[in-house]
């Protein structure tokens, strides 16, 4: 059953490492929330590693740059694994060179240094797909006659960010995985790189086991996010309890102080399982 909590540390003891997603739990977009920032610092004291995961479509080391502008410490975290790092790892596993890309200008840095050509999507062998590349006023429907011609070539896409919409500041703004949903409707392959899909995880426990000196089981394990088709999901699939933060990307589902039973009602509509949720995440 799912329970309301009025402080992580409330469960902070059943768990060894923590592993939180970043934007909607701890920013939004335009500035750290300081409450969530404290109490991960607090957990990383006393109880053991944080683990950021993030379905930016960028490498972590520029993600935490980013970070460092919104004004989240590095106190509160231990590290950070991103969909642009996994992007990064496909990208490389494949072998792949000429691509065309799909994204904002920021997200260049996703195949720095790497032996690849960014091409017009006519000299393609894949799309690789960051975001759009003005989410503050396009929308998906802007992309349909390049999606179409995508599909009519046998273009395989990378999604580096299978998120739908964020919130930045009180904005929703659509994000790669729209379009990637966009393409798989015409018939269009699709590579998903990012949470809810299991390789991540993999990675991320790999090491959260490397920063605790141990091997961490899933079930001693705690995931904080605010997604239900990414971190919640994503945790079930991989054994790991969930918090659910409720004032995220679906905080217009909810009113701002939810009783478990409106809670569980979405989770169960989407046959997902959260251990125990709050409304923004706080020690």
């Amino acid at each position: 059953m799912t329970h309301a909590i009025a402080s992580l540390g409330d469960i902070a003891e059943r768990y060894d490492a923590v592993l939180s997603d970043v934007w909607g739990v701890i920013h939004d977009g335009k500035a750290a929330f300081p409450e969530p920032c404290a109490a991960l610092a607090r957990f990383r004291t006393e109880r053991g590693p944080v683990l950021l995961l993030s379905n930016a479509p960028r490498p972590g080391d520029e993600v935490i740059k980013l970070l460092d502008q919104l004004g989240v410490p590095r106190d509160a975290y231990d590290g950070i694994l991103t969909s642009g790092d996994a992007a990064r790892t496909e990208m490389a596993r494949r072998g792949a060179s000429a691509f065309h890309h799909i994204g904002r200008d920021i997200d260049r840095t996703v195949w720095a240094g790497m032996p690849v050509r960014e091409v017009m999507l006519e000299s393609a062998e894949f799309i690789l797909c960051t975001g759009l590349h003005d989410d503050e006023r396009e929308t998906p429907d802007d992309y349909v006659d390049t999606l179409k011609t995508a599909r009519e070539m046998g273009l395989m896409m990378i999604c580096a960010n299978p998120d739908l919409q964020v919130h930045r500041g009180t904005k929703l703004i659509w994000c790669a995985g729209a379009l990637a949903a966009a393409y798989e409707k015409l018939g269009g392959d699709v590579v998903y790189l990012g949470k809810p899909h299991p390789p991540i995880y993999d990675e991320a426990l790999r090491r959260m086991s490397e920063m605790k000196g141990i091997a961490l089981e899933p079930s001693r394990i705690l995931a904080i996010g605010d997604g239900l088709r990414t971190d919640i999901l994503g945790a079930n699939r991989t054994g790991i309890d969930a918090l659910f933060i409720t004032s995220g990307i679906h905080g217009e589902m909810f009113e701002a102080d939810p009783d478990a039973s409106t809670v569980m009602a979405a989770l169960s509509d989407q046959e997902l399982f959260a251990s125990a949720f709050q409304p923004r995440l706080k020690w």
